[in-house]
């Protein structure tokens, strides 16, 4: 019944927040049960493909990545087998994006986000000096740099990466303060590269921030468990 409900969305061309018909003319038109029906809904709704508002209707999801975002978290947390395998599969994600698209994303920062970003690396830097945690200024610096490149998809998958490494590392223990050093220095150089319109300086900029992390999480996976 789920495929049946997404083949009508798709075939009737709904779109992200256009309502369902009610459950007695979507049963109609699908032929299917009330009871039927009500548990499909329950396991879109869950996958974000529809959204039920209690006392308005049924929607169509605005698809985000919160199910996914989930259930990694939980195969990070669940599995000692796959945890660091986990952190690295995003993490190489995650470069792929900004590497990949480095000479995009600097062509299409303006003075606006440049000054944010100046912002949140300095704030980075306080974070740092006073021991503060680093994972509010970090996560708005990477939505932000996928922000220009208006691709949906891009931002909402950069943004739900960031979120399983930053639940499910603290759990592996990886917190190092040389790390977090490195880190918020490559944050101004990556700022500093934009700044300068340095496709190759920015792609190295990147590439010295993952660095540390995957040392770190390789140190950790060779430990005895």
């Amino acid at each position: 019944m789920t495929e049946q409900i997404k083949r009508y969305i798709i075939e009737t061309g709904l779109q992200p927040g256009d309502p369902l018909p009610t459950e007695g003319e979507l049963g109609e038109a699908l032929n299917a049960s009330r009871s039927s029906l009500r548990e499909a809904i329950k396991t879109l709704a869950a996958l974000d493909i529809v959204e039920v508002r209690h006392g308005s209707g049924t929607y169509v999801g605005r698809l985000s990545l919160t199910s996914l975002v989930e259930s990694l978290t939980f195969r990070g947390l669940l599995s000692p087998a796959d945890d660091f395998r986990v952190l690295l599969d995003l993490l190489q994600v995650r470069q792929l994006f900004e590497q990949g698209m480095a000479a995009q994303i600097i062509e299409r920062l303006d003075a606006g986000r440049l000054a944010e970003l100046d912002r949140l690396a300095a704030d980075m830097q306080r974070c740092h000096d006073s021991g503060a945690s680093l994972v509010d200024s970090d996560r708005a610096f990477h939505r932000l740099l996928m922000e220009p490149l208006g691709n949906e998809l891009i931002s909402q998958l950069t943004a739900a990466f960031w979120d399983v490494y930053a639940i499910v590392a603290p759990h592996l223990g990886l917190a190092d303060r040389q790390e977090e050093t490195e880190t918020v220095a490559a944050h101004r150089a990556m700022v500093d590269a934009a700044h300068a319109r340095d496709v190759a300086g920015f792609v190295a900029a990147v590439d010295s921030h993952y660095a540390p992390v995957r040392r770190r999480i390789a140190a950790a996976a060779a430990q005895p468990r």
